[in-house]
């Protein structure tokens, strides 16, 4: 079974290659490029047509010819490629008109133009109006070789008819979509630059017919495109006048040429030799090949000339532009053009958006969102191609701009509610360790309380600003309360205690009777105030408290020493001078003091008694 399996494999394999190799053995003969689907509506690739394309390594030219059905589209190809009905493009009866589609001839003629080498390949198109088919068909067909094609030749027997010239409008939209970008690009230079979409097609007005006496073709064009009278306001006579004077404005990207019959006998035409045609015809014929030779140039899109692989991909844009709607449109074809340019202008933003500090107040971000946003509009408008349908591409840009502020937006407000969350919280932090001070202050926690008031204010911006303000407000303001209501019976609590020491300090260990006195003095007036007035409170608002705790905060606090923070060091440092000067400070210099002291007892004991 695992045998049979791996046989199978290489059996397909094997089938695929010989496949492969033969479809592409001998390309001098015609392949289908474009076909259409099982609807007939829209268009779709031929796998034959593109591999004869894609051989291709030098710049390519396409010369397509369009017009109406059995108009001799197939014999004049096969005319201007010097070939036989037999060997090159089938002709009438001899080709199944079931084909249909663009076809492409797959072996190109080599031409230098400017001085590059280039493969000239001929397109021919299914015919206009024929049985079974949809106009909305025969547009996507007319539209499709429009924009593949260098040189564009429409073909019309005899004379130019209203509806061949309404045909023309897709031609006429292209013309005014690119046209003008394209000519102002020739001017500067005479270079393609990148912002250059595709050059449109030339339009060569071919017109064949039995004698060339009477008007000129180029009077026959004048003619056809003037303009009609339209009193009654006919809306499709309005629109072939618009179509009308935009040819007119086209000017060189369009010319004229009449060619006669070869012959008489028009069934026989493919087994008739040069010397058996008009001689008239082949000596209009010679110059219809060097006029089509003349106005050729390589096929440019986005500055660069296509070679095959290259134009395959091209085609696949624009046959999928084609078949977006229910009809072809030049809009579609401005989108695909456009799209590049978009996503550059968006990256162009968003590069200039990126270089923002966040958070920043939202004033700003919106103020650099517009500067950004203006900048990329006006790059776009400056490279974007379509003049009437480019507003659907202006709009996408400021939908995928908004897109992208939307981020930033989110960003920011992040940002910002990280940065506000973290004062915050130092803040808080900040509050709760004013609130345990050792040696309670009222100007160091009114410092602590400015100081984060302005830090806050300074650094914390953007969206979350004026939450996190609220939030601060409310918890600084039950922490000063708290404080406040805390403050003075930690003052009070702390003098009664400080007195106290005092007293034992004077007493027994300085034996200094002045500071014994001024504790006691403290102490007494603490202790017999608040019990004379019966509350503490009543304390806070007598002038002597106030005259205590003004110099409370004296001491304890100053922008020079902060005594909460050195308290214990200086306590330190005092009782080790103290114990220095009981233990050794006695013995070298005795007691000598200019304040009064306590007497030594013992000295006075040993003391002799004077008779």
């Amino acid at each position: 079974m695992e045998i049979s399996h791996r046989t199978f494999v290489f059996l397909l394999s094997l089938c695929l290659l010989l496949q492969t190799s033969l479809s592409i053995e001998n390309f001098h003969q015609a392949f289908p490029i474009v076909e259409p689907d099982p609807n007939h509506t829209k268009l779709r690739l031929s796998r034959e047509g593109l591999e004869a394309i894609s051989r291709i390594t030098t710049p390519i030219a396409a010369v397509a010819v369009i017009g109406p059905y059995r108009s001799g589209k197939s014999f004049l190809l096969n005319q201007l490629l010097s070939l036989s009905c037999y060997e090159g493009f089938g002709v009438g009866h001899m080709r199944d008109t079931k084909t249909k589609g663009i076809w492409v001839w797959g072996t190109p003629l080599e031409l230098e133009i400017d001085g590059v080498k280039t493969s000239i390949i001929y397109l021919d198109t299914e015919g206009f109006e024929s049985v079974g088919k949809s106009n909305v068909y025969d547009d996507r067909i007319f539209a499709l070789a429009t924009v593949m094609s260098s040189v564009l030749i429409y073909n019309l027997p005899e004379t130019i008819r209203e509806a061949d010239i309404s045909r023309l409008s897709f031609a006429v939209e292209l013309a005014e979509e690119f046209y003008g970008r394209f000519a102002q690009n020739i001017t500067q230079h005479f270079s393609f630059g990148q912002d250059v979409a595709f050059e449109p097609s030339k339009l060569l007005w071919l017109i064949q017919r039995d004698f060339l006496q009477g008007k000129s073709v180029k009077e026959m064009v004048d003619e056809a495109l003037r303009h009609v009278p339209n009193e009654d306001g006919n809306k499709n006579i309005d629109q072939v006048n618009r179509i009308r004077d935009s040819l007119a404005i086209m000017g060189d990207n369009s010319t004229a040429f009449s060619l006669p019959q070869p012959h008489l006998m028009r069934t026989k035409l493919c087994d008739l030799k040069d010397e058996d045609l008009d001689s008239t015809y082949v000596a209009r014929r010679d110059q219809l090949k060097k006029l089509v030779a003349s106005i050729l140039r390589p096929k440019i899109v986005q500055g660069k000339a296509l070679n095959g692989k290259e134009f395959i991909s091209f085609l696949e844009q624009i046959l999928d532009a084609l078949n977006k709607g229910e009809i072809p449109s030049t809009g579609s074809l401005v989108e695909v053009f456009n799209k590049d340019i978009v996503e550059r202008c968006v990256k162009q933003y968003h590069e200039r958006m990126v270089k923002l500090r966040l958070p920043m107040s939202e004033e700003h971000l919106q103020g650099a969102h517009e500067t950004a946003h203006d900048e990329a509009l006006k790059a776009f408008d400056a490279q974007h191609f379509g003049r009437q349908h480019a507003k659907k591409s202006v709009d996408q840009l400021d939908e995928q701009m908004k897109e992208v502020f939307k981020n930033f937006v989110l960003a920011n407000e992040y940002q910002s509610s990280k940065l506000c969350e973290a004062l915050y919280t130092k803040c808080e932090d900040d509050m709760d360790h004013l609130q345990s001070l050792r040696l309670p202050s009222m100007a160091k926690f009114n410092a602590g309380f400015v100081y984060c008031n302005q830090s806050f204010e300074h650094q914390c911006v953007g969206p979350s600003k004026q939450n996190y303000e609220q939030r601060l407000t409310k918890m600084m303001g039950k922490a000063r309360s708290l404080f406040i209501k805390e403050y003075n019976n930690r003052l009070f609590n702390w003098l009664v205690a400080f007195s106290l020491v005092m007293v034992i300090v004077g007493r027994f260990i300085i034996k200094f009777i002045l500071l014994e006195m001024a504790a006691w003095i403290l102490f007494i007036f603490l202790e017999t105030y608040t019990r004379m007035f019966w509350t503490a409170e009543s304390l806070y608002y007598n002038p002597v408290w106030h005259f205590i705790v003004g110099t409370w905060e004296t001491v304890v606090y100053s922008p020079v020493l902060d005594l909460d923070r050195w308290a214990i060091p200086l306590v330190c440092i005092i009782a080790l001078c103290v114990l220095y000067w009981r233990c050794y400070g006695k013995r070298k210099h005795g007691s000598s003091w200019l304040l009064p002291m306590y007497n030594n007892q013992k000295n006075g004991r040993n003391r002799e008694r004077s008779e």
